[in-house]
């Protein structure tokens, strides 16, 4: 049985991020936060300290390190601000990674060290407006036309995909018809400020206000026919092998999100005062923060086995399996603690001083970036062997 017990390498890690993040983005997430910036400045930061390129092998400026410690970095980020938790688990698992996994030597050596680096960010074009959990209704369109790609089409809910320091974009398309009918599907490298590839206006959310994410659109967008990402006809099935990863990393945000509600939710507790005490003396508070901790606790532990597993080169099926569990259970748990945290701070909580306010705003798209909750509750049935459709 694959442990997934923290080492004092891995303690001293996350107490490094933590001290980066408290120091570096703690105090001006609020800030950031109301006026809608993406601090491309703590970007470089984090990429300074290795952030960027923690799994990325050691040729290309990257540690060579392990999956948990990126879930370690992304939880310490996600809690003090899952703005920026977002933009390393995209920048990484959904920029970096795919180039690592399927990138040829040429593609590599030409992109990854500034993306390691941190000094530039590469987004992961799926979703499409009517393409999002059906991502196999891929309607964007490449064309090889001679030695060039021709790509027309549109991706929304991108993230790290336009910003000043955004280098490209990997889009699924299709580029022609399988034998069996069914769209062929492959991957695209668009760098960013290729004619007809623009980055439209950025969306105004509900949450994740300081993390980068647009809608793109590709009109007539020519690249180089060595553009392509991996084998021809695999884009689809690279881009869900990436998402599995990109689970396990939205579980480590979602944990962030709950050690923050705990932390915030103990101490105001503590604090405020009603009829002659604390409130955490009355059973009806101190009960729903007892949850947080049950809830924080099986969320970090399904996470932590889930990026065990992928470490130690468990079956994909089986990291799959452990990946939707985490996912769908912290997600939902994130959520849950941050109504539970604002039912706290009373009329505090609805309050937009007070953090735990951003983190309610927040929480809710950790149930559907990267596979709903519908979705991964369907892959854990197919798991157990359902005909679920």
């Amino acid at each position: 049985m694959t442990s997934f017990e923290l080492s004092r390498e891995h303690e001293e890690f996350r107490r490094s991020v933590r001290d980066f993040a408290e120091a570096q983005i703690a105090p001006y997430a609020a800030q950031w936060d109301r006026e809608h910036h993406f601090p491309v400045d703590v970007v470089r930061a984090m990429g300074k300290l290795g952030l960027f390129g923690l799994t990325a092998p050691e040729e290309f400026g990257g540690a060579g390190g392990d999956f948990t410690s990126l879930c370690l970095a992304i939880e310490e980020l996600g809690r003090v601000d899952q703005s920026m938790g977002i933009t390393l688990q995209a920048g990484v698992g959904l920029g970096i990674n795919p180039l690592i996994e399927y990138g040829t030597r040429a593609q590599q050596e030409a992109w990854l060290p500034a993306l390691v680096a941190g000094e530039a960010l590469a987004g992961f074009g799926l979703t499409e407006p009517g393409a999002g959990s059906d991502a196999g209704a891929t309607r964007t369109r490449a064309e090889l036309q001679g030695e060039e790609w021709v790509v027309n089409g549109a991706k929304q809910f991108i993230t790290n995909s336009g910003s000043e320091i955004t280098s490209l974009v990997t889009v699924t398309a299709r580029t022609g018809v399988r034998e069996d009918g069914r769209p062929e599907i492959s991957a695209i490298m668009i760098p960013a400020g290729t004619p007809g590839f623009v980055a439209e206006p950025a969306y105004d959310k509900l949450g994740w206000h300081a993390s980068d994410t647009h809608p793109l659109s590709f009109t007539d967008v020519r690249v180089p026919a060595d553009h392509l990402l991996g084998e021809r006809g695999r884009g689809y099935a690279q881009f869900l092998a990436t998402l599995d990863d990109g689970r396990i990393a939205i579980s480590a945000l979602s944990v962030g999100c709950l050690q923050a509600c705990l932390d915030m939710a103990v101490a105001y507790a503590g604090e405020r005062q009603t009829f002659g005490g604390p409130i955490g003396r009355k059973q009806g508070v101190a009960f729903q923060i007892a949850d947080l901790e049950v809830m924080l606790q099986a969320s970090r532990m399904l996470t932590y086995r889930a990026a065990a597993l992928k470490d130690a080169g468990a079956p994909a099926g089986v990291v799959k399996q452990a990946a939707s569990v985490a996912k769908v259970y912290s997600t939902e748990s994130a959520v849950t603690a941050t109504r539970i945290a604002t039912q706290v701070f009373g009329g505090y909580g609805f309050m937009e001083e007070y953090p735990v306010a951003r983190f309610y705003r927040d929480a809710k798209v950790l149930e559907v970036g990267e596979g709903t909750s519908e979705v991964q509750r369907m892959l854990i049935a197919r798991g157990l062997g359902l005909p679920v459709e």
